[in-house]
């Protein structure tokens, strides 16, 4: 039932954050041309559902530690599925920007926290693994959903393809969902208490956590439109990014056991120092051939990220209530993603491109890696804790 439980999490995950996080970026220029709509319009599109999915991971994490994980599912995928065929209806900018919010709220926000703290709970003594593989279902889901909305919309256009993501999700994630169970209480009582303060742990990783979304968000929903900026294909620029995450797929796997090997926090470190060198990188291309090489380097190196970060974010929040404390954290990695989604688009129309978008993206991650040398060093053994620690 462990590794069934891990596998359903990462098929979950795949669709359920693949369609939050990332997947409208396929739906950028479609979006555009058919409705008129600015970038920065499709954009909030993208960053309320990234809204939602913070808000909805404090609500709904404290919810889930009074649920069963199958319940749990069950609210999320249902919730994704509809509000994605309701979306393929919508007629205004508004609508869009409520579903999405719910879909977000709802959805990803009851999932992402409460299936990271059930899968761990599998596996008390090799949790960075058992993460990562969940986390690399989730890298899946980020390549393969627009790769697939590319795909569909040249078929099917904007809407149809919105439809039949929905119709999928529910066919396809129901089932699974429903077959969800508890971990075995000895797991879950054999963890040990944060090595810091939650009075301290918990802020300092909510802002780690949001200048490291922030500048991982703007390659993720603006890498495809820059691409298509050089006038390279939507099929062929979601073949970059479907290449992309599946380097990550490999990362995720590889940082969850460097995670088990050197900790959590170093390995955020080094994930961290390759997004934040990446992302500046991605700007200094222009070929089909240039974007495709650099994203399967990228891919790999900065897939740890993910898998660091809630390997430490477990690790730092109290045992007590943990989906609680992980959806708080991990509300400000949403609240980075609408951010750098946002600012993205709103530095293209601004400046008609994306070199200062993506600078303001590698600024934040600069911001996230101090915070990470910060939280190494309070967590080295004998380290004493600052006087404000309370």
């Amino acid at each position: 039932m462990a590794w069934f439980a891990v596998g359903a999490a990462a098929a979950m995950l795949a669709v359920v954050m693949g369609m939050l996080v990332n997947g409208l970026t396929a739906f950028f220029i479609p979006m555009e041309q058919a409705q008129g709509w600015t970038r920065a319009d499709v954009a909030v599109i993208n960053s309320s559902g990234l809204i939602g999915l913070a808000l909805g991971s404090v609500v709904m994490g404290y919810v889930a530690d009074r649920l069963s994980i199958r319940v749990v599912c069950l609210i999320a995928v249902s919730t994704t599925g509809l509000c994605l065929v309701a979306a393929s209806q919508a007629q205004s900018l508004w609508t869009l920007y409520a579903v999405f919010f719910l879909a977000g709220a709802l959805g990803g926000g009851t999932l992402f926290a409460p299936i990271f703290a059930c899968v761990g709970n599998w596996f008390p003594k090799a949790v960075g693994v058992a993460i990562g593989v969940a986390a690399a279902g989730q890298a899946i889901g980020q390549g393969g959903v627009p790769f697939l909305a590319a795909w569909l919309i040249e078929s099917l256009g904007w809407r149809g393809a919105m439809l039949a993501l929905g119709c999928a999700t529910l066919v396809i994630l129901l089932p699974l969902a429903n077959r969800m169970r508890q971990p075995p209480e000895a797991a879950v009582a054999s963890f040990p208490e944060p090595g810091i303060r939650p009075a301290l742990a918990v802020p300092m990783l909510s802002a780690a956590v949001f200048f490291c979304c922030t500048c991982m968000a703007v390659p993720l929903m603006h890498l495809m439109p820059l691409m298509q900026s050089f006038c390279i294909s939507s099929t062929d620029a979601g073949g970059v990014m479907f290449a992309m995450l599946l380097a990550a797929i490999g990362g995720r796997i590889a940082y969850g056991k460097l995670c088990d090997l050197i900790g959590a926090t170093r390995s955020w470190f080094v994930a961290s120092f390759l997004q934040t060198a990446g992302v500046l990188a991605f700007v200094q291309f222009g070929t089909l051939r240039e974007f495709l090489v650099f994203s399967v380097v990228y891919g790999f190196a900065y897939a740890g990220v993910m898998t660091s970060l809630l390997v430490t974010t477990r690790a730092l929040t109290p045992a007590r209530n943990k989906a609680t404390w992980m959806g708080i954290v991990l509300s400000f990695a949403w609240l980075g993603h609408a951010f750098g989604g946002f600012q993205g688009a709103f530095s293209y129309d601004l400046t008609a491109g994306y070199g200062a978008g993506f600078a303001v993206g590698a600024l934040a991650g600069a911001g996230n890696m101090v915070l990470v040398g910060m939280l190494i060093r309070l967590t080295r053994p004998n380290a004493r804790p600052p006087a404000f620690a309370v």
